[in-house]
């Protein structure tokens, strides 16, 4: 209460520890063709092996998307991933005709009636797939070739027993038939011992046994649409059944095999314009670094290069890296050319980077090599510097530029190449002989002249915004007085300090008083705070004067000290 009105004593706890948080700089975003996995849909990915666990291994439509998001992963270990939608991409059921189901949410929204089984994700590889139910009769479980995954027949629940009902258990399992997941047809992927058919049914620790609920909250392969023709009472409750959940008929194994699978790993620069769209939330969407592949149709590359920087741009907490189409660097005899040719139509902005080249790498998976853009490799160079110094250095150069994991560059340019290139907003990557492949230039997209031309600046305002923007939040709807902006004054100094103490600034000065909160701020429910920042500066250019002298001449006679 705000007063005591009898003697007393009252305790009152206020806290006034605020900080600047830790934000985030290392966070990838992707979006592109992949053989499977969620559609239109973030996950966010640590490594290769999680990245091919989710979105499945490359083929020759996708090895440029899995490749260049694995390239990322060399670097950093936070990815978040889209899949993104393709006109005619269909998941395989058992309904003779395939289904397009998206992911989880979507499920719901889509009518499954005639398909018992659909494949989890879109794609030919559901076309392998096979789910066989095993009702609660022992004559078919003894001659079931599966039996041997189960340590004995389905029969009654615990749970349907204490309600007077029996044979609501099942047997499933999920198996590779065609072998394109395991390479051995006939492979169990999964098993699910003792499921029921009561969509009131608990297991033991109390949570859903009911078999949709068991398979679609836990399958990685299947969802389920629809009971099978032969389980008249399957999704009753108990009460309603009340007695033989198999209605006294002779119940035989269920086997049914998926079909009608469909994917289109060529997506047109709009779909997946519509996959990055889905990073364009700040407040809900965390992420640093976008990346894409080029379109490679015909202007659809600077499409999507543009938009990109258009998502970055809008966000300002984000830098978009830009790579040009393949084939200007690969089979062409002017690869300076037809490189500062597209990043002369890339629209002006301090929130993107566009690299030199293509790179050769291995697929491991296919084993072959292939080319594949530069961007995720630009984007993990920055989440490598901020694991190894900060987010305000340059990711360029011999100590945190090396490129890693591949094998040769399309476009290896000459001085004078780079100095071409370097006028043009692109930043080369060189390989040295002996000495390692690395990114010789730390440019931003900005045609400008500035600080924010180079992405050490860029990045460094945008850790400094995005952690006093943050912590600012808790300015809101308090008094625009003094004891408020002093609370402001020394949150945000110690954490500029630091900064400096760390070399991403050199200077810095908070203003936050009387002299921009005005009357006219104050009564118009606004708060100013001017910080000013005098950033550190990147070495990009180095003059190393030799000079002789006589023998008898004193240095300090030249030098004049």
């Amino acid at each position: 209460m705000a007063f005591q009105v009898s003697p007393g004593v009252q305790v009152k706890e206020i806290d006034l520890t605020n900080v600047i948080p830790a934000v985030s700089t290392s966070i990838g975003g992707f979006a592109g063709a992949f053989n499977w996995g969620p559609v239109e849909e973030i996950r966010t990915v640590g490594s290769e092996k999680e990245l091919a666990a989710i979105f499945g291994t490359p083929d020759n439509n996708t090895a440029k998307y899995f490749l260049t998001a694995a390239s990322f992963l060399t670097y950093g270990n936070a990815l978040k991933t889209v899949r993104v939608e393709a006109n005619g991409m269909l998941n395989a059921t058992t309904g003779g005709s395939g289904l397009l189901v998206k992911n989880r949410d979507h499920l719901d929204d889509v009518t499954t009636t005639g398909n018992e089984w659909i494949a989890k994700y879109p794609g030919v590889l559901g076309n392998s797939l096979a789910v066989e139910v095993c009702p609660a009769d022992s004559a078919s479980f003894t001659g079931w070739a599966h039996a041997g995954e189960f340590d004995a027949a389905p029969g009654t629940s615990d749970w349907a027993s204490d309600r007077s009902c029996s044979n609501d258990e099942m047997h499933i399992v999920v198996i590779d038939e065609d072998g394109a997941w395991t390479g051995t047809p006939g492979t169990v992927l999964e098993t699910w011992a003792f499921v029921s058919q009561a969509s009131d049914a608990r297991s033991a620790q109390g949570t859903s046994n009911y078999y949709k609920d068991v398979i679609n909250g836990n399958s990685a392969y299947v969802w389920w649409g629809d009971h099978a023709a032969l389980f008249t009472n399957a999704g009753s409750t108990t009460a309603t059944v009340a007695g033989d959940f198999l209605g006294g008929i002779t119940a035989a194994v269920v086997a049914e095999s998926l079909a009608d699978g469909a994917d289109n790993n060529a997506p047109t620069v709009g779909e997946l314009q519509l996959g990055f769209d889905l990073f364009e939330d700040a407040e809900t969407v965390d992420v640093n670094l976008l990346f894409s592949v080029p379109a490679a149709n015909g202007g659809d590359d600077v499409t999507l290069a543009n938009d990109l920087l258009a998502i970055a741009t809008a966000r300002k907490d984000v830098v978009a890296f830009i790579s040009p189409p393949i084939e200007d660097t690969v089979g062409t005899s002017t690869p300076a050319a037809d490189v500062k040719a597209f990043a002369d139509q890339l629209t002006s902005t301090s929130y993107g980077v566009i690299d030199s080249t293509a790179l050769k790498v291995y697929d491991k998976y296919n084993d072959v090599y292939r080319w594949i853009p530069a961007a995720g490799h630009m984007a993990g160079l920055c989440a490598n510097t901020d694991q190894v110094a900060d987010a305000w250095f340059s990711p360029a150069g011999f100590n945190r530029g090396q490129i890693l994991g591949i094998t040769k560059i399309a476009f290896n340019p000459k001085q004078a190449d780079r100095d071409t290139l370097y006028k043009a907003r692109i930043n080369p990557i060189v390989s040295f002989p002996g000495q390692g492949t690395v990114l010789y230039g730390d440019k931003t997209a900005q045609a400008k002249p500035s600080a924010f031309d180079r992405i050490n600046v860029r990045r460094l305002f945008i850790t400094l915004e995005k952690a006093i923007a943050t912590a600012a939040k808790y300015q809101l709807f308090e008094f625009n007085d003094e004891f408020t902006r002093a609370m402001f004054r020394n949150m945000v100094e110690p954490f500029l300090r630091d900064v400096k103490g760390r070399r991403g600034i050199t200077d810095f000065a908070v203003v936050c008083d009387a002299t921009n909160n005005t009357g006219e701020v104050v009564d118009t429910n606004r708060f100013v705070a001017d910080i000013y920042i005098k950033p550190a500066r990147s070495i990009n250019f180095i003059t190393l004067n030799f000079i002789a002298t006589r023998t008898g001449v004193e240095f300090s006679e030249i030098i004049g000290q």
